[in-house]
């Protein structure tokens, strides 16, 4: 009778460890994730704002379950049209866009599921803006070309953001906002936005392979 007294409270001792065995899950291993994204761009300028698409890639990589290393390359159209808005009367057109670059962190928020986590992301890196002048010729013309060479410059960007991202097998999907701001030069601010950064709101949905 003790020997199945014993065995009994064995038992009863076992059952919470193997529930336990059973609810347990391994943590998800660490993946890199290679994106394409397309979005809506308004850049905000001391003259006023314009809408333009943008589009462009990146990769996260995770380095923890909640924090990745992420790189992005992309292209922002018509960062300011207002004050150049002002030049169609003369039938000048003016357009500013830019390709730009840039690297940082992105932290996942902790979630019972990982298919769906909010997450916010910090970037640093720079961009080369390309402005064009349409309209002019002769004499005008050559010394605008010899102006953009000054004005055609890579400048420091910094990025902010947030949004969430659905993940299903090795598919993800990422709908946020990102406000970029680049800093440009005095010549450059004052020749092309009135002495002010030029400062951009995007938002845009991507889909990501994780692999």
């Amino acid at each position: 009778m003790r020997k199945m007294i014993l065995l009994a409270a064995f038992g009863l001792c076992a059952l919470p460890a193997a529930a336990r065995a059973q609810t347990y899950s391994a943590p998800q291993p660490l993946k890199t994730e290679v994106q394409g994204f397309g979005g809506i761009s308004v850049g905000t300028s001391s003259f006023g704002s314009a809408a333009a698409p943008s589009f462009g890639g990146r990769v996260n990589i995770d380095l923890l379950p909640n924090l990745q290393a992420v790189g992005e390359f992309g292209r922002l159209a018509d960062l300011q049209s207002s004050l150049f808005n002002l030049l169609d009367y003369t039938g000048v057109g003016v357009h500013l866009n830019a390709w730009y670059g840039e690297g940082g962190v992105r932290f996942l928020a902790p979630t019972r599921s990982a298919a769906v986590r909010p997450y916010g992301e910090a970037t640093f890196g720079y961009a080369k803006l390309n402005t064009t002048i349409g309209g002019l010729s002769g004499t005008a013309d050559a010394i605008a070309d010899a102006a953009l060479v000054v004005l055609n410059r890579s400048q420091p960007v910094l990025g902010l953001g947030g949004g969430i991202e659905a993940r299903r097998g090795s598919v993800a999907i990422d709908m946020g906002y990102r406000f970029m701001k680049i800093s440009t030069g005095n010549l450059v601010s004052e020749a092309l936005n009135g002495g002010s950064d030029f400062k951009v709101n995007q938002f845009r949905i991507g889909v990501g392979v994780r692999f």
